[in-house]
């Protein structure tokens, strides 16, 4: 008989404290999650009292999140009022690029995490003027599966695909592409150079998400970017709307 647990002699040893530890993982996901929400609540209703449009930008590493910014703050540059919540592991890199446009940018590092929370994005909006701002991006950490899971009180989650990442991307991330409302394909002007089935790209985001929006854009040649200007004057006035409702 093993001595540490009882197991029969010759019988294959159990581990009894297995199940116990897989009940205490859950358990605190649950409570973080759940704390999580409830902060993004907090952060919902602050930001709807301001009448801020927020877009959390999710995508896998060099989809060209930043530069979708760094070209829509500049070509709208004085018609819309931005602020930009810039979420990494390490650097300020991104946030001195959307510095250099002239916008109010705060870099956030989560070291060794893998995402931005609600805890994060309520502290990282305090030296903001958020009565001055009318849209708040959150450009998250490069990742498709942790942010997927964060709510950051945010009215759209808007999920970044470059044509270089592979069409099936919808299908292996499913979660994410999911709790997305948007879909960008960048870099459309690489098509002609790339073997990416842009009908099967969005077909496999509708089979995930029927309900997803998809836009098709290049941040380097303009192409699309007029259409994502649209939507999101359309999501600012629908926030003002909302408020006086």
């Amino acid at each position: 008989m093993c001595t540490d647990c009882g197991c029969p002699p010759g019988g294959q040893h159990q581990d009894h404290d297995s199940g116990k530890a897989e009940v205490k993982t859950l358990r605190i996901e649950e409570d973080l999650l759940a704390r999580n929400d409830r902060l993004a609540a907090v952060n919902r209703a602050r930001f709807t009292e301001k009448e801020l449009f927020v877009l959390n930008l999710v995508s896998s590493p060099g989809s060209g999140k930043t530069s979708i910014l760094e070209r829509t703050l500049s070509d709208l540059a004085g018609e819309i009022c931005f602020a930009v919540l810039e979420g990494d592991q390490q650097t300020a890199n991104d946030a001195d690029r959307i510095a250099a446009t002239g916008v109010p940018v705060k870099q956030i590092n989560t070291g060794a995490g893998c995402h931005l929370d609600a805890h994060m994005v309520g502290h990282g909006v305090q030296d903001f003027d958020l009565v001055a701002t009318e849209l708040l991006m959150i450009e998250n950490v490069g990742n498709l599966v942790c942010p997927a899971s964060f709510d950051l009180g945010e009215d759209h989650k808007v999920a970044v695909l470059s044509v270089t990442e592979g069409e099936d991307k919808p299908l292996k991330y499913p979660g994410m592409f999911n709790a997305a409302d948007l879909m960008l394909i960048n870099k459309i002007d690489l098509l002609p150079h790339l073997r990416f089935d842009l009908e099967k790209c969005k077909a496999y985001a509708r089979q995930v998400n029927p309900q997803i929006r998809i836009l098709e854009l290049s941040c380097y040649s303009g192409e699309g970017m007029d259409a994502w200007y649209r939507w999101l004057r359309g999501g600012i006035q629908s926030k003002s709307l909302r408020r006086i409702s």
